[in-house]
């Protein structure tokens, strides 16, 4: 349940320090699931005196994992926003989820944010989610600070971790701290940039002591700083000359490591206890010294008007027209259709009119919203370098462009993983079926990794999501928040019927009433067109011999028979319909007889032209790392996959396939399996094939 804020009346204490765009993070924490990303978050919120008590995931008394099912499961599921100031800085947070059936929380997060924290569990080292997620924020070139985290469990080893992140993640890590034990315990850390040992003196790690580096950790620590030295010098050769003629400050060190940051030359490393609440105050001091800020990001790029081709960009400021994206969309039960956009250039103002440019429409804002996790702040005007929610759109749908309708721009689209696991699902009662649409419709538009559809062919409805947890959510929230009780079964293949040759056939339609009698006739021409191509239909008929008034019922007798083939009643595709001949009775003939005959025709001609049932072929794209890429060629070769092309990008393999969907049903829990997770890949509709004879049988029934 939301809880609203009205606060339109009082001072914002942090109004006027936004308007400084160059004081604004907007940032995101990703890791793999059980990394301490919420956790991180909450000691986030209470150090920087936006919550007054530390919530805990095992309590289930978290700010932003605030869903039933987040709190039952002790996992995140949806990703939450959220804000903090910090030494004047205005700091807009995402929390997101860390289990890949949520990746697409991730991508949508990523697509908006301006940084992120990759948290890695200090034990647990480069886990597979984490690896994917700091692949993710590559693709959106969005600069990372690397946080090493649950430095006080028993295994937990600093140097380890980092010398794996340098094997998998490809990047220039720079650690900027190192851990500080003492008897085996976390006690603090040492800050390489100021050379300084941090103490925690209680337990909410809220008394912070500065001390020398204990004399055991000297080496180390003139080591990595000379690292920080070296690595900056060979990437800024101005650095380089200042090393050179002297020592460098403090303030220099944190320039240039800002600079190359923010240009995606290097991740900075940084470390602590989020649980034992050690590390935190720094992490929050690198967020706001390393990470962009919207104006460091630079100009914002998109399309003019809907063109593809004709880009432009727009500055990023409260003085250029407006330009926003909505990200997300989530149903709240008492206010409604909440729409999270980031604002990247220009204002808006509460009962304002913008444009979608995506969709072509005007739309109006009812209300402004500043998220809390679920609970909102009202404001009334939200300018660049905000995330905020809006009340009041109809027809806006994630990943559209809000802009001002004299000043058009398009921004590119935010592209989602196209669902892997599908199962039916029916409500348990008629009382059910009309709150099972509504319910599903509603996750349908939060959610675009999450389809609906209607199969005519098995006369099931499909729900499709990125894994078995992910749609196991689903039917939950369907039960809770919608009262439904729907019932969960497997998916079918949808398959379809061709012809393989091309004959002429006949049909005829000839009944005598006691009145008017009915008569139709006509001659067709069936042959098979490439895959593809679905259902072609001509009209050759001279002479007169079918009057025109019946060419629109002979169409429909064409297309109505196609919906189901000679062999097992699928639909019938990729077939040309030429109308060469017929005749008709100036008193019996009428729209209906010939539609029948046209259907009598259709069906015979299907069964000599040699029908055959076609599968369909998805393209199968796996981005697997070198140690798994037999295990996963073995496996697609099991599944009647025809590997197209190997392509290496970096350490990582990319396997393109193509494969029958009826093999790869389970392939996201399969993927897993064989790769430790350390492995994903999208599948999307291709082409028809046909189906081999050994399968036939099987399909049949036979």
């Amino acid at each position: 349940m939301a809880t609203q804020i009205h606060t339109e009346n009082n001072k914002i204490a942090d109004k006027d320090m936004k308007d400084n765009l160059s004081a604004i993070r907007n940032i995101g924490f990703v890791a793999h699931i059980d990394a301490g990303k919420t956790t991180t978050t909450e000691r986030l919120l209470f150090y920087t005196g936006r919550t007054y008590k530390i919530g805990e995931v095992d309590s289930g008394t978290t700010v932003t994992d605030w869903m039933v099912q987040e709190r039952e499961r002790g996992i995140t599921i949806t990703s939450a926003a959220t804000f903090c100031t910090w030494r004047d800085y205005h700091i807009n947070i995402i929390d997101t989820p860390g289990h890949i059936d949520f990746t697409v929380e991730v991508e949508r997060s990523l697509k908006v944010l301006d940084g992120v924290v990759v948290i890695f569990c200090a034990v647990g080292g480069v886990e597979p989610q984490s690896e994917t997620v700091w692949h993710q924020a590559d693709k959106y070139h969005v600069p990372k600070i690397a946080f090493i985290n649950k430095l006080d469990r028993v295994g937990a080893d600093f140097f380890t971790v980092f010398e794996e992140m340098k094997q998998k993640l490809n990047s220039l890590i720079i650690p900027v701290q190192l851990p500080i034990y003492e008897n085996d315990e976390f006690t603090g850390i040492v800050d390489l940039i100021s050379n300084k040992a941090v103490y925690y003196d209680d337990q909410l790690g809220t008394k912070i002591v500065y001390k020398d580096i204990p004399q055991h950790l000297l080496s180390a620590a003139a080591k990595y700083r000379d690292n920080i030295i070296e690595k900056l010098a060979e990437l800024d050769d101005s650095f380089m000359q200042k090393a050179i003629e002297g020592a460098i400050s403090e303030k220099e060190i944190i320039s240039s490591l800002r600079k190359h940051v923010i240009a995606n030359h290097c991740v900075p490393l940084v470390c602590g206890s989020a649980l034992k609440n050690k590390g935190i105050q720094h992490l929050l001091d690198a967020i706001c010294d390393f990470l962009p800020s919207p104006k460091d990001v630079g100009p914002v790029k998109g399309f003019k008007g809907s063109s593809e081709t004709d880009f432009q960009t727009r500055e990023i400021a409260v003085s250029s027209p407006l330009c926003a994206l909505c990200f997300k969309i989530f149903t709240d039960p008492f206010v409604g259709k909440l729409f999270y956009t980031r604002i990247y250039s220009g204002k808006i103002n509460t009962s304002s009119a913008i444009y979608n440019a995506s969709k072509r429409l005007r739309e109006k804002v009812s209300k402004i919203l500043r998220m809390h996790a679920n609970k909102q702040e009202i404001v009334s005007t939200a300018a660049a370098g905000d995330i905020v929610c809006l009340v009041g759109l109809k027809d806006t749908t994630t990943g559209d462009t809000l802009c001002d309708e004299k000043f058009l721009i398009t921004l590119e689209a935010i592209k989602f993983p196209l669902p892997v696991v599908s199962v039916a699902i029916e409500p348990r009662t008629k009382a059910d079926q009309e709150k099972l649409f509504a319910g599903l419709k509603k996750l349908e538009e939060e959610d675009p990794s999450f389809k609906v559809i209607y199969n005519r062919e098995t006369g099931q409805n499909i729900i499709s999501g990125m894994g078995q947890l992910h749609l196991e959510i689903m039917v939950d929230r369907l039960l809770r928040e919608f009262n439904v009780q729907a019932k969960i079964g497997k998916p079918q293949v949808a398959y379809k019927e061709t012809i393989t040759r091309k004959v002429e056939t006949v049909g005829k339609f000839i009944q005598q009433t006691g009145g008017h009698g009915q008569y139709g006739h006509v001659v067709l021409l069936m042959e098979p067109l490439d895959k593809g191509m679905g259902i072609i239909f001509e009209n050759k008929v001279k002479g007169g011999s079918i009057p025109k008034e019946f060419f629109a019922s002979i169409k429909e007798g064409v297309f109505e028979a196609a919906e189901s083939g000679a062999l097992g009643g699928y639909p019938v595709v990729d077939i040309r319909i030429t109308l060469l001949d017929g005749s008709y009775h100036e008193v019996d003939s009428s729209e209906l007889a010939f539609k029948i005959a046209t259907e009598y025709a259709f069906k015979d001609g299907l069964r000599k032209a040699g029908p055959v049932i076609l599968e369909p072929i998805m393209e199968l794209e796996v981005l697997v790392a070198n140690e798994y890429l037999s295990q996963v060629i073995g496996d697609l070769n099991t599944r009647r996959a025809k590997i197209s092309s190997i392509v290496e990008r970096k350490n990582l393999k990319i396997v393109r396939a193509d494969v029958p969907l009826s093999e790869v049903f389970n392939y996201a829990d399969v993927l897993r399996n064989l790769t430790q997770g350390r492995a994903s890949y999208t599948i999307e509709p291709s082409y028809y094939e046909k189906v081999p004879g050994e399968m036939l049988s099987k399909i049949l029934g036979i």
